[in-house]
């Protein structure tokens, strides 16, 4: 049960003269441990802090069934990889310049210095780089934050603000509502290995993914 159990989320709806203001409360929130719940490129996510121990099991907590299932990581720009990856394959270099900012989630090998909640003791973590700009603000005023989809594990990703209520009103402490996700998929998920794999095919398909590589000799399974 979470520290908000008996009373439903905040909800703040954003426009061209809120979003300021939402960005400051957002990240007031995620900087004291909060958990919210916002659109990303795709679907809607819960978002915390990614370095917050405690933070990343409430997020595993509020999604369930999580054993062994790491939490993906959103960051502001590719300079903070290097708090997040213990190496960046020529690989992901690649498909970075391609497809980022957007709806693709690239699997690295794992800093060791990760909480255990984050990784899940897999040794890898999946780090996106949104275009979203209410997000790509939020994480510039933040630094890396998770990015698991908004709903149970049993449940279908929320696409909106409704849905998120509806289903985890009593659990996170704030809801942006953004409008309806963009896309019914969420992410794309490559796992940048020798040879690259291609975990979950989602906006961006495995045909794109794989012309950008080959033009560089990199096989994908």
């Amino acid at each position: 049960m979470t520290a908000r159990s008996a009373e439903m989320a905040l909800v703040r709806v954003f426009r061209e003269d809120t979003g300021a203001a939402i960005v400051s409360e957002a990240a007031h929130i995620v900087q004291g441990g909060g958990v919210i719940a916002m659109p990303t490129d795709s679907l809607y996510a819960l978002v915390a802090c990614a370095f917050d121990d405690a933070a990343v099991r409430r997020v595993c907590a509020i999604k369930g069934q999580r054993e062994r299932k790491p939490i993906l990581v959103l960051i502001s720009d590719r300079s903070q990889l290097a708090m997040l990856a213990a190496r960046v394959p020529r690989a992901a270099t690649v498909l970075m310049d391609r497809f980022w900012p957007g709806p693709l989630t690239i699997v690295f090998p794992a800093s060791p210095r990760l909480p255990i909640a984050l990784t899940a003791g897999t040794g890898t973590i999946g780090v996106r780089l949104p275009a979203q700009p209410l997000l790509a603000a939020l994480l510039h005023a933040t630094g890396p934050l998770t990015g698991t989809s908004a709903n149970r594990s049993d449940e279908p990703p929320a696409r909106t603000a409704c849905e998120v209520q509806e289903k985890l009103g009593n659990d996170v402490d704030l809801i942006v509502d953004g409008g309806p996700a963009p896309v019914m998929l969420p992410s794309t998920v490559v796992e940048v290995g020798e040879p690259v794999r291609v975990l979950r095919e989602g906006p961006i398909g495995r045909a794109a993914l794989a012309a950008a590589l080959e033009k560089e000799g990199i096989a994908v399974a």
